[in-house]
């Protein structure tokens, strides 16, 4: 049981140990500086890359293992077009040629737009990148990070970091999401065996 080590500490101990655990990953800090270039309005890296990655270092499996790619979130709503969308998309090509994983840019401000034809639901239009992860199907994937330009990683959580450390899978009901839920949690389960589910 030694990866749950961590489980229970105060949010700003599972903080400090987060940050100490993303410092040392080149897959994760190599995308952080990358898309701190980009200097998009109210970025940040969030999800899958970050919370795989505590759950490999905390049970010594491979960089990357489990990880299919890197969610990269901004929030422009001037202009809501998937041209503008894609236009970063396209001009951080360069940036992240070397990446070994794909980088999935999306700006937030248009979530509203394809969110029904998508997932079957309407819902309100987000007003910051944060809100977002306050609607991500699990409370454990919603966290994000960004590299400031004095080199602080500063970070949003709005569940805490608890069900990281506990290898937890926690629901989060605020959009009807059951099914997005259960693929994730199946998924994840297969990577880390460890893991239990909470459900829906």
């Amino acid at each position: 049981m030694h990866h749950l080590r961590y489980a229970g500490l105060t949010f700003e101990r599972q903080r400090d140990v987060l940050i100490e655990i993303v410092r040392g990953q080149p897959l994760i800090m190599d995308a952080l500086k990358g898309s701190r270039t980009l200097d998009l309005p109210q970025w940040r890296i969030v999800s899958g890359v970050i919370y795989n990655t505590v759950w490999n270092v905390l049970t010594q499996r491979p960089a990357g293992h489990g990880v299919s790619d890197i969610d990269l979130l901004y929030f422009n709503a001037q202009d809501l077009s998937w041209d503008a969308e894609n236009a970063v998309i396209q001009q951080s090509r360069h940036v992240f040629d070397n990446s070994p994983l794909p980088v999935e840019i999306r700006n937030q401000a248009r979530v509203h737009l394809w969110f029904p034809e998508k997932f079957g639901q309407a819902v309100d239009p987000l007003t910051s990148t944060d809100e977002s992860l306050r609607r991500f199907a699990a409370k454990t994937h919603a966290v994000g990070l960004r590299l400031e330009p004095d080199d602080r990683l500063d970070m949003c959580a709005p569940f805490g970091l608890d069900s990281i450390f506990s290898f937890h899978i926690l629901p989060n009901r605020a959009l009807d999401n059951e099914a997005g839920y259960r693929k994730k949690a199946k998924r994840a389960q297969e990577m880390w065996p460890e893991l239990t589910v909470e459900p829906w």
